[in-house]
């Protein structure tokens, strides 16, 4: 029997950790944000290859809409896409979310493609009461600079999926999950860090079969979370905080991994200049533009136009 789709309960969601490959210690990161006036998804159809301008290094492509883009992604038909975020900060409430723009701009464009969308939000487990509050106090160092309108757009995200026919869900962690994390003393991040993709990658196995045996092997399951959790090729030291590899075993390497990206908040830090693609973009020639990069043949970066002001 398939789970309710408990992201519609927003007082009970807790935050989780995560962030978009931060390079020393795991925290918030830095954010993504803002919104482009490209057409959504729901405005216009998908196309099996749209077109494009090339652009530079790692396969940069230029395209007129996050839907072209997209429709370059989800024709190499993957059965899992690991889509990482930066999670909004506060101070940015003003400026449209990476989720709210996936939630407007691209979730239409998966109707009946996908179905089931797992969210990077624990659900508290009523079976141990003491632990979800221990592990929701332990988490305040990095959900603190978070928007407080996280959460909420989260919800919106479930709605909307539900509206689609996508069974959205939270992850649901047990009472030994919630004791590793309370335990882990100094280490509690990175514990909180190896139960989300833990968590996760057990989310998508389940629905991958629940698939297969209703007859559809082919719809997608989306995993939607903090830009760390989805690498393909994690960084050493590493391995145990993603679920990219396993979901690509699982699957006979028909996973994605997709990370979504706002310029305005690409910043000259280390976080962000060690990642790959950064050097490539040039936002005084690419800001106005859908810009999609491949670093690697199973990941993508999308990174959305400058905002118009």
């Amino acid at each position: 029997m398939r789970r309710s789709p408990s992201l519609l309960a927003p007082l009970m969601l807790v935050a989780c950790a995560g962030s978009p490959k931060p390079d020393s210690q795991p925290g918030p990161g830095p954010t993504a944000l803002p919104t482009p006036s490209a057409p959504s998804a729901a405005e216009a159809p998908a196309k099996a290859e749209a077109p494009a301008n090339t652009c530079g290094e790692l396969g940069c492509r230029t395209f007129p809409s996050v839907t072209e883009a997209m429709a370059v992604v989800l024709a190499k038909k993957p059965l899992v896409l690991g889509i990482g975020e930066a999670h909004a900060q506060k101070g940015t409430e003003s400026v449209p979310s990476t989720t709210k723009r996936f939630t407007e701009q691209i979730l239409p464009a998966l109707q009946g493609k996908v179905s089931f969308l797992a969210v990077e939000l624990m659900l508290p487990n009523p079976k141990c009461q003491k632990e979800t509050k221990q592990v929701a106090k332990q988490q305040k160092p990095v959900t603190e600079p978070q928007a407080e309108t996280n959460q909420n757009e989260y919800v919106v995200l479930g709605k909307r999926a539900k509206a689609l026919g996508i069974v959205p869900d939270l992850l649901r962690p047990s009472c030994d999950d919630l004791t590793r994390i309370t335990q882990a003393g100094a280490g509690d991040i990175g514990v909180m860090l190896e139960t989300i993709a833990k968590l996760t990658r057990e989310a998508a196995v389940t629905e991958l079969d629940r698939n297969k045996q209703a007859g559809k092997p082919e719809l997608m399951v989306v995993a939607y979370g903090g830009a760390l959790h989805n690498d393909v090729a994690p960084r050493p030291g590493r391995e145990a905080w993603t679920y990219g590899p396993d979901l690509a075993k699982a699957t006979g390497d028909r996973y994605l991994e997709l990370d979504l990206i706002v310029p305005e908040y690409i910043k000259d830090t280390e976080t962000w200049t060690s990642l790959p693609w950064v050097k490539h973009y040039d936002p005084a020639k690419l800001g106005d533009k859908v810009v999609l990069f491949t670093p690697t043949p199973t990941s993508y970066v999308l990174v959305f136009p400058k905002t118009a002001r």
